[in-house]
């Protein structure tokens, strides 16, 4: 279905916001954009309350305090409506918000009403607010002391350990629990703040910051920020703690706390070359500055794209830049994800595997084509085990997909999506396909977009003929479940000296081990492996595949004699160390115990903690115990994401 436009986003395109008068506490952006929203049925999104064709929200202004005693937020969120003439309400989402009173932009009390709470996937409630008339609602709250994007950190969960912490994460529906307003991906709007907190700590936010913060005389500073080009509300992001800055380059640069800062700086050093890689390929940055902060490691992602200042977790740091393929991904998605963003969560390859393609291309523009080649062999081998596991026909291995409830997770939405657009790229060659995704970037900013609607661009603009289309498969890559045969597949040089090692340490291992006991036959030598020097030599990823294909099923001797020969639990690198310890518990191997432990009490990372909660949870008696044990101490120092994904694993309710 083609993209279906309404006399509300008609005039969202040509409409802006008035400026208010200063010290009125509404909006004081002067004519900030809007942008339209998409009205066809693969638009709607069933994960918001709001209804955007008859009102929705264009600019959101928060004038906001930070209570770490209490660990509360609260304060007022006033809010730009825009609605077709005679509609007469508006409806926000709401996640636990306590509201006292919601007005106008000229004081008057306006009725409103908190429906039903809906626990399931985090919904909410509906927030319907009855205008009267005005286009300027001003919404006095309190977010919820337990409010999901929110995480409060004591000073000993940070690496200072003087001052407390604050930090959040709004993907997908979560900002719902700390900000009043429509919060769905296809609901574009502007927004600024200005937000206190306590001396000495600083505050930064997914958007520019005005000025030098205010001091107030009282123990407390104002901090003010501008996001003047429309964005989807789950970027809405802030963090804040005793943190420092240090320049990279003219336009970037990264926050961090202090003890960190210099390590955090140096692993992320290549980031200017990254940003002139990306403008290269795919057009200008639009966002004006490209900072980063590193944050504590209880951060649920390993990053998170909040426009002008990503969010990092501390875990990518290894002292050799060999995982910052992270930081290129986040920069790709100031392109893929927040230029252009999927119009509902059904869609959100749109925005990760477009930015995974982006980022392996700017990984193979500073960093080479063999770095790209590896990285891009680990993600399709990701793909490989997926669909072996689920079946080729399980619907969510399409790429567009109705939501089943249950995530078959990165390798469909980040890597499948990759590999599609890669493919596109082998069949119609690599300059006409980056020039077409050029043009979809610019002809689609700061606007929200879909499968059918990437389809059909792609046939407009991209394909020259019914045969070319049918060489593509592009309905088969989007709409259609498995991975489609024309798949372009990674060179299988990429890993040809660790596959071979791979090989030789199954063949000796085979020849020596008893299948039935795990144990060396009687007189039988050590297992051979690759020499320590050999190791040393490979690349990050060159380590991962040979921990992620020599056998699973290894014995305490084997293991002993891995991790002796080649450092494992003493690597900096955590996603070795992640390997090693899950193939470390998953034969269970009594000696990484204590590291799992000690791994898990300082890292929140989803992608590191819940597998390893999955393994031990798999290994029933043994390793039960073990997982209830340490859960019960690290639970309360998880961001919500992290919780749930465990709580998962470990049938919880709550």
């Amino acid at each position: 279905m083609r993209r279906t436009i309404t006399v509300l986003s008609l005039l969202l395109a040509t409409t802006a916001c008035a400026t208010a008068p200063t010290g009125s506490g509404l909006m004081t952006v002067a004519e900030p954009m809007v942008s339209p929203i998409l009205t066809g049925a693969d638009a709607l999104d069933t994960m918001t309350y709001a209804q955007p064709q008859e009102a929705r929200v264009t600019h959101v202004a928060l004038d906001l305090a930070l209570d770490f005693d209490e660990k509360r937020v609260g304060g007022t969120a006033n809010l730009r409506v825009l609605a077709d003439p005679g509609e007469d309400e508006i409806v926000l989402d709401s996640n636990g918000l306590q509201i006292s009173r919601i007005t106008d932009g000229s004081g008057r009390e306006l009725s409103y009403e908190i429906g039903e709470m809906v626990d399931e996937g985090g919904k909410g409630a509906p927030l319907t607010i009855q205008l009267g008339g005005a286009r300027n609602v001003s919404i006095q709250y309190m977010a919820p002391a337990d409010a999901a994007a929110l995480q409060w950190l004591t000073p000993e969960q940070t690496a200072g350990g003087q001052y407390p912490y604050l930090f959040s994460q709004g993907q997908a529906i979560l900002n719902r629990t700390w900000i009043p307003t429509q919060d769905s991906p296809g609901i574009r709007q502007t927004w600024e703040a200005r937000v206190t907190a306590p001396k000495p700590l600083d505050v930064v936010m997914s958007g520019v910051r005005q000025g030098e913060p205010e001091d107030l005389g009282n123990g407390r500073r104002a901090f003010r920020f501008v996001m003047d080009k429309p964005v989807p509300p789950y970027l809405i992001a802030i963090a804040a703690g005793d943190i420092d800055f240090q320049a990279i380059g003219p336009r970037s640069g990264v926050w961090a706390e202090p003890s960190v800062l210099q390590r955090a700086y140096d692993e992320v050093a290549d980031t200017e070359e990254m940003i002139d890689a990306a403008e290269e390929l795919y057009g200008e940055y639009r966002w004006g500055r490209y900072d980063m902060i590193v944050l504590p490691p209880a951060f649920p992602y390993g990053g998170m794209e909040n426009p002008v200042m990503t969010f990092l977790t501390p875990t990518f740091i290894a002292g050799d830049r060999s995982n910052n393929g992270l930081v290129a991904h986040e920069l790709a998605h100031s392109w893929s994800g927040n230029l252009v963003t999927n119009a509902v969560w059904e869609d959100s390859w749109l925005n990760e595997g477009v930015t995974s393609y982006f980022e392996n291309r700017i990984v193979e523009e500073v960093y080479g084509e063999q770095r790209a080649e590896q990285e891009a062999a680990l993600a399709f081998a990701g793909i490989e085990d997926v669909l072996a596991e689920v079946g080729m026909d399980a619907p969510g291995t399409a790429l567009h997909h109705e939501s089943t409830g249950a995530e078959i997770g990165s390798a469909i939405t980040y890597d499948k999506g990759h590999f599609f657009l890669r493919t596109v790229e082998s069949i119609v060659g690599r300059e006409r396909f980056d020039a077409w995704l050029r043009q979809w970037f610019d002809n689609h900013a700061f606007q929200p977009a879909t499968s059918q609607l990437f389809y059909e661009d792609m046939m407009a603009n991209l394909v020259r003929n019914r045969a070319e289309a049918d060489r593509l498969m592009l309905r088969e890559w989007i709409f259609e479940p498995g991975l489609p045969s024309n798949v372009a597949r990674p060179d299988p040089a990429a890993f040809a000296e660790v596959d071979a090692a791979v090989r030789d340490y199954s063949k000796i291992r085979t020849a020596i081990v008893d299948p039935a006991t795990g144990t060396a036959f009687p007189g039988a030598e050590g297992v051979r492996l690759r020499t320590p020097s050999e190791w040393e030599n490979w690349t990050s990823a060159e380590r991962q595949r040979f921990l992620q294909r020599i056998p699973t099923d290894l014995s305490a001797r084997e293991l002993e004699n891995l991790d002796s020969k080649l450092g494992l639990s003493t690597t900096r690198n955590n996603e070795i160390l992640f390997l090693w310890l899950e193939l470390a518990l998953a034969n269970r191997y009594e000696p990484a115990v204590p590291q799992t432990e000690q791994f898990l009490g300082r890292v929140g990372r989803a992608k590191f903690v819940s597998p390893l909660f999955a393994t031990l949870w798999s290994e029933g008696d043994w390793g039960r115990p073990i997982a209830t044990r340490i859960y019960a101490e690290t639970r309360p120092t998880y961001h919500a994401v992290t919780r749930g994904a465990v709580d998962r694993v470990m049938g919880r309710s709550e």
